[in-house]
């Protein structure tokens, strides 16, 4: 099993209740979050703060959240997911200092992917160009094995 994965997905997350993400989470992340795994998270909106706030409510997992920039250019609901977790113990945040814009958010995610021995994504159902896209793409050029699981 791998030890360090990165989770990607997308920011539109309303078109599915609370709970549903629970047990997709449950299904899918689960069998990875074993104790000692560290997993990566973009600390955005949408999927990012959902798989935080599960991951360090249900998982022993250590966290990693990237921020393309600084935190405080991350939106408010994102920053609150972060501060929740962030008395577990388990959270490192690592403000990477780039730009807030497409190329920040890539250069994010490759780091991420650089660190990781596995990918799981959750694209918007019936997309194919996203950042979840982009960082699922990075991940198979890296040869990373990769688990997509479209929401």
């Amino acid at each position: 099993m791998p030890t360090t994965v990165t989770i990607t997905g997308t920011r539109s997350t309303g078109h599915r209740p609370l709970a549903e993400y629970r047990a997709i989470f449950e299904e899918y992340v689960r069998p990875f979050a074993t104790p000692g795994t560290r997993f990566y998270l973009g600390g955005a909106t949408g999927i990012d703060s959902l798989a935080l706030l599960w991951l360090a409510g249900e998982t022993t997992v250590k966290l990693t959240i990237a921020v393309p920039a600084k935190l405080g250019d991350q939106p408010a609901d994102a920053r609150r997911a972060i501060a929740t977790t962030q008395d577990t113990g388990r959270v490192e945040l690592v403000e990477l200092g780039g730009e807030t814009r497409t190329p920040g958010y890539h250069a994010r995610n490759r780091w991420m992917v650089d660190r990781s021995q596995f990918v799981i994504g959750f694209p918007r159902a019936g997309t194919t160009t996203s950042g979840t896209h982009y960082t699922l793409g990075y991940g198979a050029e890296q040869g990373k094995p990769r688990l997509i699981v479209p929401i």
